[in-house]
């Protein structure tokens, strides 16, 4: 069965935007600018989830796509992508507070995902 051309190209964007966004708070402006606001922690944080989770994004698009609590799973991640690491790069460049609020929300979706994987294997 072929992956799911949509959750590719999703997962694919993700990956690229992990590393995107991982170079930029570790050089040039971005970079100066969380140093100089003490955020460069946050911002590190967000990458450092953001980029193991899109490669089980392409992962489970490329190798589980037509079992349901793998979709699942990819769904999880990606939320919990939007918004552990998105809430973070946010709170890391913006220094608004509340949005740590809903960092762990983005947390528990990551563990949800690892939780679903764990349900789709069968025992023998």
């Amino acid at each position: 069965m072929q992956p799911d051309p949509f959750r590719l190209r999703l997962s694919a964007l993700v990956g690229f935007l992990s590393i995107a966004l991982g170079a930029s708070g570790a050089h040039g402006s971005i970079h100066d600018k969380l140093v100089a606001t003490g955020q460069l922690a946050h911002w590190e944080t967000a990458v450092q989830y953001h980029l193991p989770h899109a490669v089980v994004l392409l992962l489970l698009t490329l190798l589980a796509s037509s079992k349901p609590l793998m979709v699942w799973a990819w769904r999880m991640f990606f939320v919990g992508i939007l918004l552990f690491s998105g809430s973070l790069y946010v709170l890391a460049y913006t220094s608004t507070k509340w949005l740590g609020a809903i960092t762990p929300l983005g947390g528990l979706s990551f563990m949800i995902g690892w939780v679903l994987i764990a349900m789709s294997a069968k025992g023998k």
